[in-house]
């Protein structure tokens, strides 16, 4: 494995700064990355997703540069698999947190305690676009995919939204969840464009649900505009892409929520770590609304008192 770079670059502020500027040409990276690029979340070289802020950094990269292939690998990776980095060819980050351990004395008494301390790490990859000679799995075919058969396409989604023992109700014309009595509220389906549309929406809702004090327990602001209130709303838009992703779906901007975006470019740019922890914080709550699903295709139709709460090993594997 490469050594991690050690320089003094501000990698927190570079992802940032991406981020922030996506937002302001309006184009959110974790909403259309899969529909203008290769398609799925970014892949290491051996296949397994990104996750948190490197999924969104990549997606994002993709989207800048017009890199169709899904696939990112370091230098020595490429090598590895016969391939080489094109002469020129810029490559981006791979962020990771790491940490060590300080002893610090009390100056009084003499007594020695340890702090941890976490710092971020990265590595520099490059996109398999911007090397030549890969096997040819790693390049996206050229032809345009076949449109997905709208049955098919309606299965998908019941079977992700179907398993989640959330409190769903329709009527009305709001989307929110109540975290007081816990539970979303939908207009009726046949108020929306489309059944994409209504599951981008009810992806949003769900992640929120997610963060109820009684699952993973996010601490939601109290009003609108708040930095609690702004960071939940980027955690669940960000998460609502991120099952989107998952299921194939078209991941639009709901109207409703367009005027969330002063208020996160307000949250980015007073903390260049809030995108990190944001899209953490994304992946735990997506992780976790996909593992009902997961249940339920390897395990038989548990009871209705069994799928009425989270079971404590879900939690514990969530976290």
């Amino acid at each position: 494995m490469p050594a991690p770079k050690r320089t003094g670059r501000d990698v927190a502020a570079e992802i940032t700064d991406l981020i922030i500027r996506k937002l302001e040409e309006g184009v959110p990276p974790w909403m259309r990355p899969w529909r203008a690029s290769g398609g799925g979340r970014p892949l290491r070289h051996c296949g397994t997703p990104y996750t948190g802020i490197n999924n969104l950094y990549l997606w994002a990269i993709s989207d800048l540069r017009g890199y169709r292939s899904r696939f990112w690998m370091t230098y020595r990776q490429a090598e590895a698999l016969g391939g080489h980095v094109r002469k020129g060819e810029s490559g981006s980050v791979s962020v990771y947190y790491s940490s060590f351990t300080k002893v610090e004395s009390n100056p009084n008494t003499g007594a020695e305690t340890e702090r941890s301390i976490r710092f971020l790490r990265h590595y520099i990859v490059f996109n398999a676009d911007q090397i030549d000679g890969l096997p040819a799995y790693f390049y996206p075919p050229d032809e345009v995919p076949a449109p997905v058969d709208p049955s098919e396409h309606q299965a998908v989604i019941d079977r992700f939204f179907d398993a989640i023992p959330a409190d769903v109700r329709h009527g009305g014309n709001r989307a929110y969840f109540n975290p007081t009595f816990d539970y979303i509220q939908l207009p009726h389906k046949r108020s929306f464009k489309s059944m994409e549309y209504y599951a981008s929406i009810r992806a949003h809702e769900s992640v929120h649900w997610s963060g109820h004090a009684n699952r993973l327990a996010r601490k939601f602001g109290k009003r609108f505009g708040d930095m609690a209130y702004s960071f939940e709303e980027l955690v669940a838009e960000i998460g609502s892409g991120l099952v989107c992703s998952e299921l194939g779906l078209p991941n639009e901007l709901h109207d409703s929520h367009a005027s969330y975006v002063g208020h996160w470019l307000g949250v980015l740019r007073g903390d260049r770590t809030a995108i990190i922890h944001a899209a953490s914080k994304a992946e735990q709550a997506f992780s976790y609304l996909r593992s009902f699903s997961e249940e339920a295709s390897t395990s038989a139709t548990p009871h209705d008192d069994e799928a009425a709460e989270p079971r404590p090993e879900r939690l514990a594997a969530a976290a």
